[in-house]
């Protein structure tokens, strides 16, 4: 298979990964779908301090899923749904959901499966984790909350599934902020081997596909993903109460089967589920994304920073725009820049 059409993160950042292992960041020049100019700004990582909690959590049924969430701003206001990744929760979102919700906005900021107070309706559902089965729990949570069409904002899994409601279910979506870009997955893209300072960067994942790393990950789950946090925004000072606040999203029953879950099946290891097979295979074609869109690069996508890898993607209005000095958590460590991403988008037309 080309490598035109590998699509998922391990392409985009393939030439990122060996950048991070060499110590360098590289300056990069603009990426743009349609004629729209690219920004490159310095931003200085928030030094997150405790700030107020969220307002008290809610729990609703949708699809498979009981879904604690978070729903802040005028309930008549547009909506955006703001979705985290692994190794985060909806902590990711403090800062910015108050800044969108004094603009107006509905925001809702859901725990996916496997995190925080969500949890599968029934013992019997497999602790499935593969990319559209995560894409549906947040097309059954707009349906729960009778929402027709939202911004879909998000980083790590929270931007994969992003593209993938914006590429399977356009209807839903009013626009996408996607952190990194396009990371749809291609299953037989994923089994060709890249560089070994590549390889290096992705060792999470091998670890998990063994017997050996499950039990270590579910052993040592706070101080492995600390590490991780360290690792992916080595200039972002946060401190242990921050740190706590979202670890204790992993005390999930299911936490450690949906991480394992979902690197394996990335990796050809672990089977997803029949019901699911239509929606891979449209991904695997790695569809356009047609609604308008920002992408957002930092620190950590290192010489792919500029986005020239997937701006093809993006078909709709689009610009793309680069945080120097910004690790992955880009809405915890630049809450005004992603706030302020979501708002220029919505603008878009």
């Amino acid at each position: 298979m080309s490598r035109e059409i590998n699509y998922d993160r391990r392409h985009f950042l393939s030439t990122a990964m060996m950048t991070v292992a060499a110590g360098q960041f590289i300056e990069i020049d603009s990426a743009d779908a349609q004629p729209s100019a690219a920004t490159s700004t310095a931003v200085t990582a928030t030094r997150p301090e405790m700030q107020p909690p969220f307002g008290p959590l809610k729990q609703i049924d949708a699809g498979v899923l009981n879904v604690g969430y978070v729903d802040a701003g005028p309930a008549t206001g547009p909506a955006v749904m703001l979705l985290h990744g692994w190794p985060y929760d909806i902590h990711s979102f403090v800062d910015v959901a108050p800044l969108l919700a004094a603009k107006g906005y509905r925001v809702i900021v859901p725990y996916l499966r496997g995190y925080g107070s969500t949890r599968f309706l029934s013992t019997d559902t497999f602790r499935n984790a593969q990319q559209s089965a995560v894409a549906l729990d947040m097309i059954a949570l707009l349906d729960a909350l009778k929402i027709q069409k939202a911004i879909i904002a998000g980083f790590d899994w929270g931007a994969r599934t992003a593209d993938i409601m914006a590429a399977l279910w356009p209807d839903r979506c009013k626009a996408i902020v996607s952190v990194s870009g396009y990371l749809i997955t291609n299953l037989a893209a994923n089994l060709q081997p890249l560089p070994p300072a590549v390889e290096w960067g992705w060792w999470y994942q091998y670890y998990f596909a063994t017997e050996r790393g499950e039990r270590g990950y579910r052993e040592n789950c706070r101080e492995f993903n600390k590490l991780i946090w360290k690792n992916v925004s080595p200039k972002w000072r946060f401190d242990d109460a921050t740190y706590d606040r979202t670890a204790a999203a992993f005390n999930n029953p299911d936490h450690v089967s949906i991480v394992i879950h979902n690197y394996r099946w990335r990796l050809g290891l672990a089977k997803g589920e029949p019901q699911y097979d239509d929606f891979e295979q449209r991904l695997f074609a790695g569809p356009v994304i047609t609604v308008p869109a920002i992408t957002i690069a930092s620190d950590f996508d290192g010489a792919a920073a500029d986005g020239a890898s997937y701006a093809k993607k993006f078909s709709g209005k689009y610009s793309h725009q680069v945080l120097k000095g910004i690790g992955h958590n880009v809405p915890q460590e630049a809450p005004k820049a992603f706030a302020e991403a979501i708002v220029e988008v919505d603008g878009y037309r």
